[in-house]
């Protein structure tokens, strides 16, 4: 394992927050993870895991052990008649990943294409684009437990999958229904996971619900695409949209998509007909978190370095550079004021996707 001392963590965010982490190790195999609970500093000290930093909110320096993962590997571990099993470690960027997948010829990951951060932190969000999430593909992990060392495998069920929710965003002691052991037993702040599988079904169908990807398929005249085809569709779709966090800081999508009842939405569509929304399989209506967000004014605005970005309102900014770059407080009190529009607007609660740390 590799440790630094008041590192800095500005490289290691997309948003581009400037702050430093106590002690930072980097994590490139399962050994180095039992080489630092083994080690009689760093073993009883707190800890925070960190992979591709694209969504998280730095609000201050990081007293804990960060745990860098850079556990690298992409691989096929079966074949079956139903389907391919790919393992990926968890240090592997989420994108590379998909590409990598494709090009091997097992199709199944492309709505998922140029998602930021690591493929360890995808199921931690149950990760989900353009109608496919991660669940609809996973088939298990491995993780270590930062209390005992010991190695452990979950499948789906164990994980407690949810809207960009799963079993690792809760505390060990919190119970999401009061009676799902996967949800109530709490991995947040205990686990890191070191491996991801994926089952990618055969025969591969393409996903194509959204209404942008529907689109590119009119535009084209394709009647059956190619899983390629809409990756590439995926991609040139949120680079339309999206920012590069490389060259203008940002966590991505900043709020979740809320759900209301269809009575709900009756109601606010009397309001504001044109509202964005899609029926669910549960019978709930998903909102368009950034339309909402737009229709209260908030696209291409600021509050201090922290701003909306004028192609899409869901998206919050860094306007600031290098040293000079916006704080977590400001990105904070952006977002606050945005929820607070919202609120007395439509009576409706975003909630931030990012961790605020």
């Amino acid at each position: 394992m590799v440790v630094e001392k008041n590192a800095p963590l500005q490289p290691w965010n997309t948003f581009g927050i400037v702050a430093r982490a106590q002690t930072f190790v980097r994590v490139r195999s399962v050994a180095d993870l039992h080489a630092v609970l083994a080690d009689p500093e760093l073993a009883p000290a707190p800890k925070w895991v960190l992979g591709g930093g694209s969504n998280i909110i730095l609000t201050g320096d990081v007293k804990p052990v960060v745990l860098k993962m850079e556990i690298k590997g992409l691989r096929l571990v079966q074949e079956t008649d139903r389907a391919w099993i790919v393992e990926a470690g968890a240090g592997e960027v989420w994108h590379d990943a998909v590409a990598w997948t494709l090009a091997q010829g097992f199709p199944g990951l492309e709505n998922l294409a140029l998602i930021p951060g690591t493929v360890g932190a995808s199921p931690v969000q149950n990760i989900g684009a353009y109608g496919v999430e991660l669940q609809d593909r996973f088939a298990s992990l491995d993780a270590i437990d930062l209390a005992t060392g010991q190695s452990f495998s979950l499948d789906a069920a164990q994980c407690g999958f949810g809207y960009r929710d799963s079993v690792f965003k809760h505390a060990p002691s919190e119970s999401t229904d009061g009676s799902s052991m996967p949800r109530g037993m709490g991995l947040a702040g205990r686990a890191v996971i070191t491996h991801v599988r994926f089952r990618l079904p055969k025969p591969w169908k393409p996903v194509l619900g959204y209404l942008d990807l529907e689109r590119r398929r009119i535009e084209a005249g394709v009647d059956q695409p190619t899983a390629q085809q809409i990756f590439d569709w995926v991609c040139d779709i949120r680079r339309a949209k999206l920012p590069d966090p490389a060259v203008l800081g940002n966590a991505g999508s900043f709020f979740k998509n809320p759900t209301v009842t269809p009575e709900q939405c009756t109601d606010i569509i009397a309001r504001d007909p044109k509202i964005v929304h899609y029926p669910m399989p549960d019978g709930s209506i998903k909102l368009a978190a950034g339309w909402l967000i737009d229709a209260c004014g908030w696209k291409g605005k600021s509050v201090g370095k922290a701003g909306v970005y004028e192609k899409q309102a869901l998206v919050l900014v860094n306007r600031g550079h290098g040293q000079d770059s916006v704080t977590g407080g400001e990105v904070m009190t952006l977002a606050k004021a945005i929820q607070t529009s919202v609120y007395e607007r439509f009576g409706i609660r975003l909630e931030p996707e990012p961790v605020v740390w």
